[in-house]
């Protein structure tokens, strides 16, 4: 078993949850997205990204405006949806969940030193 593609197994699993915190907080641009999960220590590129904002608008959980821009073309700023706010709640008790379990092994039966 290769512990890299275990890591990034685990960063595309969060990929989703990160993308919804970000504009949950406030619409944002594509291009905004991809600084902040740099920033966070979390790489994508607009390959990633760009199909899984289309899914997640497919889903009903993003929406975006267009956005007139002092530098070039308008931009799409995308927004959490009603059921996206919904959704990302449901992610939120999980994660506690899950972070919750494996600090709860990882307190009483580590092999890290």
């Amino acid at each position: 078993m290769n512990a890299d593609n275990v890591k990034s197994q685990m960063r595309k699993g969060m990929l989703e949850y990160c993308i919804l915190l970000l504009v949950h907080k406030e619409p944002a641009y594509a291009s905004d997205i991809i600084q902040k999960l740099k920033e966070a220590k979390l790489i994508v590129v607009e390959g990633t990204l760009y199909p899984l904002l289309t899914r997640l608008k497919n889903d009903d959980l993003l929406e975006y405006e267009w956005v007139e821009s002092t530098q070039g073309p308008p931009r799409k700023y995308y927004k959490l949806t009603s059921k996206g706010e919904v959704f990302l709640g449901e992610l939120e008790t999980a994660w506690k969940e899950l972070n919750e379990t494996v600090n709860h092994i990882t307190l009483n039966e580590s092999i890290i030193e």
